[in-house]
Order: structure tokens, then sequence, then C-alpha cells
């Protein structure tokens, strides 16, 4: 007796690509609060000897990979019900985590208050975080799409390249503008950062993300020539 569409479920790329987008998502949502710096052997506009960013960025950065691998496999309708569910996600997690930090704590328990001061992001960081995910994800899965209308199944590493570097500039801008220039200056929300700290956020921020976008492409190819080849009816890319 054949197997039902309801009984095989979700292929197994789709589920384990959707599985880490979520993952990385809310993972960038609680260790957005952390600045990071990495000391690179050479002088930046802005950020000098070394690349300040935000936590969020390296999980982050793996959410775009994970999309442009759902949409060149599922399609542009696919990736974006994936990236517009997952935004509805950041809103459990935003329940979860202060929900948690709400109650009321055992004896036992570690300091309440250190665990909201991890945990609980601050209003700059979660409106910033949010506005940017939902304008630079959408943009995504539109190039990533665009592009290969264009070009057909050829030039996956283009598509790629393309679209994730300008949604990465898109969201770096969208996220650091508002969390750190906007809310502080404008509505008294978050800390007040001169604004040559600001600009070194966006410059090491998409500096990191680019380097990732590049990186990450022969993994694209990887993933995407691993899932066609296990689940079939999928075409093989071309690396045009």
């Amino acid at each position: 007796m054949a197997t039902s569409n309801r009984e095989r479920g979700l292929p197994l790329g789709a589920t384990v690509l959707a599985a880490l987008f979520v993952t990385a998502l809310v993972t960038s949502q609680l260790t957005a609060a952390k600045v990071l710096a990495f000391p690179v052997p050479f002088s930046l506009p802005f950020t000098g000897s070394s690349l300040v960013l935000p936590g969020a960025a390296l999980g982050y950065a793996l959410t775009f990979f994970a999309s442009d691998c759902y949409t060149e496999l599922y399609g542009k309708r696919a990736g974006q019900r994936l990236v517009n569910v997952a935004f509805a996600m950041n809103f459990v997690l935003l329940g979860l985590v202060y929900s948690t930090i709400a109650a009321p704590a055992a004896q036992s328990s570690i300091d309440p208050g250190q665990f909201a001061a991890v945990l609980g992001a601050s209003t700059n960081i979660v409106v910033g975080s949010l506005v940017a995910y939902f304008v630079s994800q959408n943009w995504d899965v539109y190039v990533f799409h665009a592009v290969r209308e264009y070009t057909g199944r050829e030039k996956l590493w283009l598509r790629n390249i393309v679209s994730t570097a300008s949604s990465q500039a898109i969201d770096t801008v969208i996220f650091v503008g508002i969390a750190f220039y906007l809310l502080p200056q404008f509505a008294g929300i978050g800390p007040q950062l001169p604004t040559a700290v600001v600009l070194g956020l966006i410059v090491g921020q998409y500096l990191l993300k680019l380097g990732i976008a590049v990186v990450d492409t022969p993994f694209v190819y990887l993933v995407t020539n691993a899932v066609r080849s296990a689940e079939g009816g999928h075409e093989d890319p071309i690396m045009g």
C-alpha cells in the first residue's frame, strides 16, 4: 500500500532547514545584548583594528544561509512562509522569556536580577531586531527569487551572494540605526552611543556578515545538492 502524503510528512530537508532557521533566529535574539570585538590585522573606517558587532550577528548570519537553501529548494512562497512564521516565533520567545522573568523565583534559583539582565533584552534591541528581521528577510527571499528568474538554474552562487549581501546591509543599518541611534537619541530608550561608535557597529557587523555570505556559498551548493539527491523531484543546480 502506497504511503500517503500525510504519513510521509514534511521532507527531511525542509524540516532540518526550517529548524536551523528558527534556532539561529531565536538564538540571535538571546545573544543580541552582548557586543563582540574581533581583532583584525589592519585598520578599518570607524571600527579601527577590530570588528565590533552585536552578538546576534553570528546566529543571524546563519538564518540567511538557511533561508537561501530553503528558497532554492522549495520556492519563493515557501521561503516567504518560513520567514513570516519565524517572525511570529520571535513573539513566542519574548513571551516565554518575560513571563519566566516575571514569575517568582525559588530560593535555590540563580539570582533573578542576573537572569533578567542576561535574557531580558532591552526595548531598543527588541524593536530594532524585529523591524530589521521583517524587512531584510523578506527582501532576501524576494531578491534571491528575482535573480533565479533572471539566470534560471544557473549561478546559484550569484543569487546567494547578491541576496545575502544586500539583505545583510539592510538588516545591519536598520538594526543598529534603530537600536543604538534612533531610539536612544529621540525616545530615550537604550544607551546613547557616539555616532562614531554606531558607525563602527554598522561597519563591523556588515563586514563579518558579508564574509560569511561569501564563505557559505560552497555549503549552499553542498546542502541543496544533497537534499535534491535525497528527496528527488528537485532540479540539480548548475555551477554557473
